[in-house]
Formats: structure tokens, C-alpha cells, sequence
């Protein structure tokens, strides 16, 4: 990049564009296929970013690689259907503006002999609280 340029946005430490990915999609497609499978992948540091914050003061912004998010991809659509189906229906995400609650959850008949434990939800629940 010239004097005066800015980075294209969207693109991480290695300055490579989603257009510049595509130029050699097969190659890069192949690399990341390589290392992924053959356990040796290791994701590249992300580009940090600052994004000024309505209130005053700013938060930090991770700008990973294309070739990074073409990995994280790959792997979440691999393991999402398999490892949802495992989780509590009333599980969700956990945040500042979604705190956990602490609930109480019975299991189902077949889940060997267990009267019920302790979730984390951020939702309410339609469990019942355990009773003695």
C-alpha cells in the first residue's frame, strides 16, 4: 500500500482481502484443508482494532484473517449440528446483558438413575425447583 492508503476493511495482519483470497481459492482452500486435517493449524494473531464506544472510551476489535475466518467456518459448521443437540434447550448465550440464573433441571427418565442438578441459563426455565 501507498503513502496515504488505508488497509482495506475486513482484513486481518497478513493485509489479504477477501478478492485476493478468491485469486487463488484452490491453493488456499488446499493449504488450510492441509494443516486442519493434519492437526498442524494454528490460527495467526488477529488485527486489533479500536472502536470508540457511545459512553466514552473504546473497546478492542479482533480482525482475524480471511483465511481464519474460512477455518472457523469449516469447523463450525462441522461441530454445531453435532454438539447443539447436547445442550440444555434452555441454554443460551451468557453475557453482560444476558446474566446467568442459576436453575434447578430434572433429566430425562433414561438418564441413568439421576434426580435432577444444577444449570446455568440465561432464560427462565420451565423447571421446577428441587424439592427434599
Amino acid at each position: 500500500m501507498g503513502t496515504g492508503e488505508s488497509k482495506p476493511r475486513g482484513c486481518g495482519i497478513d493485509e489479504e482481502s477477501i478478492q485476493d483470497f478468491e485469486r487463488q481459492l484452490k491453493d488456499n482452500l488446499y493449504r488450510i484443508w492441509n494443516r486442519m486435517s493434519s492437526g498442524s493449524y494454528l490460527p495467526p494473531p488477529v488485527r486489533t482494532v479500536a472502536i470508540p464506544k457511545a459512553g466514552g472510551g473504546e473497546r478492542k476489535l479482533g480482525i482475524p484473517t480471511v483465511a481464519d475466518r474460512v477455518a472457523q467456518m469449516v469447523v463450525k459448521r462441522q461441530l454445531e449440528p453435532k454438539l447443539e443437540p447436547l445442550f440444555h434447550p434452555t441454554a443460551t448465550g451468557i453475557g453482560p446483558s444476558n446474566p446467568p440464573t442459576r436453575r434447578w433441571a430434572k433429566p430425562d427418565k433414561d438418564a441413568g438413575g439421576m434426580t435432577g442438578f444444577w444449570i446455568w441459563t440465561s432464560k427462565a426455565s420451565s423447571t421446577t425447583s428441587p424439592t427434599t
